[in-house]
């Protein structure tokens, strides 16, 4: 497909903006028609032109155009038209077919997330894997390892149980029974702030566990979630050590000297598993550790800060406009993040037009009436199994953007105060089946 500039791409139609229904005129007045003492034969000849008039359009399956069909779509009462955005582009010319408030800042809830998935897949790749090591000081004699070992995380957000008992099992394999030091958690890939800007005090542990670049089965330690992730991860391992049969000291937290020695290593799925558990059940805490891996790996230093310039960077040289963009995380919890219904469709339609992103995005989205944040969302057609989008919602915001079939793509932006759900995302339903069933016409 012949990839657009964003500017011709996204100039508005003649339907941009408006949101106007289409109505048809109102039936004459029959005194003013000079009906006299004929009237109800002239009245009679009258309905039956209309009904013929009508007849063709109603066989096609709707009379309205579809800019017209979308803006009633989002006409549900509760929802503020004022603090809302909305932009459906055609896919295969690349017209503009509705805007409404394209460019108007808006809180983007979890479509957020979709800026972390651009940048990661274009960043890393779609078989980055994280890793996860123990390395060491000291030296092995005979079954013993004489200095401290350290368990180094990269930033895996998925890393478990599972995978410290391999790591383990590596140490017990090199014939270790017995560490005469301590087992100290190395979190220095990222730094040790916890949250992101702009959070609610409840957000912290309640929406998202601790951030670290060292943390096992999401800081769940004992039954609940340790505010100290890597030290809960390291204790986590002593535990699996001692399993394996490998006696060791205390644990601590420290940073592995660069000297230290390489003992085992283990690594996640590939990114494109992790975007995709990410984006199909809206997880924070996988957007949050991958924008600060974007952030070490890219942009020297693992933090939120590094993680979002890095974020923005990509999305500029795509051409995304980012006038009234304002990223401050990765998982949309935080209320000063903004974004625009224009940026996010030129997300989309940039990921579409690229052949590597396309099938990734395709498969990391939700399915509406399927899978993931949709699974109980449009489960009828022309949507379910058609509409592929994700969703987002906190009490100021909700969102849902996507492609509907392989015709078009979407988003629509919601705000107030508070968002009730219910409107907001029948609004959303309503817009994205409505282009679903444009897109089903024309097959």
């Amino acid at each position: 497909m012949r990839r657009l500039p964003p500017e011709a791409i996204l100039r508005p139609g003649p339907h941009s903006g408006k949101g106007r229904a289409t109505h048809l005129p109102p039936a004459p007045d029959p005194a003013r028609r000079g009906l006299g003492h004929n009237g109800p034969v002239r009245r009679g000849l009258l309905l039956l032109a209309v009904v013929c008039a009508l007849a063709p359009a109603s066989a096609a399956g709707g009379a309205l155009p579809l800019p017209t069909r979308l803006a009633d779509a989002l006409a549900v009462r509760g929802n503020s038209t004022a603090a809302s955005g909305a932009v459906a582009i055609d896919l295969a010319t690349g017209k503009v077919l509705f805007a409404r408030h394209p460019d108007l800042p808006l809180a983007p809830a979890s479509n957020e997330k979709l800026t972390v998935t651009f940048a990661a897949l274009r960043e890393l790749g779609a078989d980055y894997r994280f890793s996860t090591e123990v390395l060491a000081t000291g030296a092995q004699t005979g079954a013993v390892w004489h200095g401290n070992v350290y368990l180094k995380g990269f930033g895996d957000p998925t890393l478990r149980g599972l995978e410290l008992s391999r790591l383990a099992a590596q140490l017990a394999h090199l014939g270790i029974k017995r560490i005469d030091g301590r087992v100290l958690a190395d979190e220095s890939w990222f730094d040790s702030v916890r949250t992101a800007p702009g959070w609610k005090a409840s957000f912290y542990v309640n929406e998202c566990p601790p951030l670290s670049a060292l943390v096992a089965n999401d800081a769940v330690y004992e039954g609940h979630v340790a505010l100290d992730p890597a030290v809960a991860a390291a204790s986590l391992f002593r535990k699996l050590l001692h399993v394996h049969g490998i006696a060791s000291g205390a644990v601590g937290s420290g940073r592995a000297p660069d000297s230290a020695d390489s003992l085992a290593i283990v690594n996640s799925e590939p990114l494109r598993a992790i975007v995709a558990d990410m984006d199909r059940n809206s997880d924070n805490f996988i957007a949050e550790m991958l924008l600060k891996d974007l952030g070490a790996q890219i942009g020297g230093a693992g933090t939120t800060a590094a993680g979002i310039a890095v974020v923005r960077a990509d999305l500029a040289s795509a051409g995304i406009p980012l006038t009234g963009v304002k990223l401050a995380d990765g998982s949309g919890l935080s209320l000063l993040d903004r974004v625009t219904a224009r940026a996010v469709a030129t997300l989309l339609l940039d990921a579409w037009n690229d052949p590597v992103l396309r099938p990734l995005f395709w498969q990391a989205l939700p399915v509406a009436g399927v899978s993931g944040t949709l699974e109980d969302r449009m489960g009828s057609s022309p949507a379910r199994g058609n509409v592929r989008a994700k969703t987002g919602t906190t009490d100021l915001a909700s969102a849902l953007s996507g492609y509907a079939g392989t015709r078009y793509v979407f988003a629509v932006l919601q705000n107030g105060w508070p968002v009730e759900d219910t409107p907001a995302r029948k609004a959303q339903d309503r817009f994205a089946t409505a282009l679903a069933s444009a897109a089903e016409q024309l097959q």
